[in-house]
């Protein structure tokens, strides 16, 4: 199973990168701001359906692929480090930015929000090449069932996506108003994303196949 130490460092870079501002983020404060924190949790709801379809592609996916192909295992750890890399150069390069341009949005049912948050995960390519780079590394097969060892993973993202994102629901308009208006906190929390993606992308491709 997973070890705790791998557990614990995987459930910190998740809450991490829920922290930092995307497109879910930014959807989901937008909804709230405009229709209320009703509206913003059944968006929740949405984007953690979505995740959930990433999470057992991914894990099933990738237990077929490693289990097959042993040197799948390879592909998948270099293809991850250069993605975790360019993640990092573009949160340190010059002149980056972590966009926050919160807009109107017209109110929706219940069943088009939930659909609207699916959909708005579905359509971020991050969250699906995102597994695909960060699980390979914390899945260990000596430790028994990497399926199993995927899920735990999955799981863990997921409950860090929706721990952070309902207190940015809760406290959308303030959030909103932070981030405007404190470019330094902003430029602080790209440079600590960056580095922790860096370090990760090195430690990812000088990993040996396990």
């Amino acid at each position: 199973m997973v070890a705790w130490t791998d557990w614990i460092a995987f459930g910190l870079i998740a809450l991490g990168m829920a922290m930092t501002p995307g497109p879910n983020m930014i959807y989901l404060i937008s909804r709230s701001i405009s229709q209320g924190r009703r509206a913003g949790f059944m968006s929740l709801a949405g984007v953690a359906a979505g995740f959930i379809f990433y999470m057992v592609s991914a894990v099933v996916g990738l237990t077929a692929i490693v289990m097959a192909v042993p040197i799948a295992y390879d592909v998948l750890r270099i293809t991850g480090a250069c993605y975790l890399a360019w993640l990092a150069w573009q949160a340190l390069k010059p002149g980056a930015a972590s966009p926050f341009a919160v807009r109107e949005l017209e109110p929706h049912g219940d069943a088009r929000l939930v659909a609207m948050g699916l959909f708005t995960n579905l359509l971020n390519p991050k969250a699906a090449v995102l597994y695909l780079s960060l699980l390979p590394q914390f899945m260990h097969p000596e430790r028994g069932d990497i399926l199993a060892q995927g899920m735990i993973l999955g799981a863990t993202q997921i409950a860090a996506s929706l721990a952070c994102n309902s207190v940015m629901i809760l406290a959308a308009g303030s959030v909103a108003k932070f981030l405007a208006t404190r470019p330094t906190w902003a430029m602080v929390q790209r440079w600590l994303m960056g580095t922790v993606l860096g370090a990760l992308a090195v430690r990812m491709a000088l990993d040996s196949r396990r």
